[in-house]
């Protein structure tokens, strides 16, 4: 079994390992947010466009007003699906990142188990000693007092 130092060592290394890999999960997920914003940002203005383009075209418009309106929002659409495909990227990234986290994570725990238990043996161990030498202490004390 690996010494205690060493082990200290690992979970060191595992600390530091999991805590650039959560540094990097709430980037992602920083990430994420501001990216399904900026959809809901272009979704909104998008529907504030369409209600305009059907009011104008209720008072009645010109050709090529109908043109320019009809333009914009396909330029619109194409954004919303452009923006769709970043959110998408970046929830999967997120994703990504979490697993590696997780990873990261379990890989501590593992280390941090196995110094418990190194812990816990040493223990058993100084208390088999300890006991052992009050028992031949009270064997020879038993022994002189005869």
């Amino acid at each position: 079994m690996a010494s205690q130092s060493q082990l200290d060592t690992l979970i060191e290394l595992a600390q530091t390992a999991s805590d650039e890999t959560a540094k990097r999960l709430g980037a992602a997920l920083r990430v994420t947010q501001e990216n399904q914003e900026k959809l809901q940002m272009l979704n909104g203005y998008r529907a504030d466009y369409a209600e305009r383009f059907d009011a104008a075209m209720a008072a009645g418009m010109t050709p090529m007003a109908y043109r320019n309106f009809q333009a914009f929002l396909d330029k619109l659409d194409l954004a919303v699906k452009g923006q769709q495909q970043v959110l998408l990227q970046a929830q999967q990234r997120s994703e990504r990142e979490r697993s590696n986290w997780q990873d990261s994570e379990r890989k501590r725990m593992s280390y941090t188990t196995l110094s418990n238990r190194a812990q816990q043996q040493a223990q058993q161990a100084e208390a088999k000693r300890d006991q052992k030498a009050m028992d031949e202490h009270a064997a020879r004390q038993a022994y002189y007092k005869r």
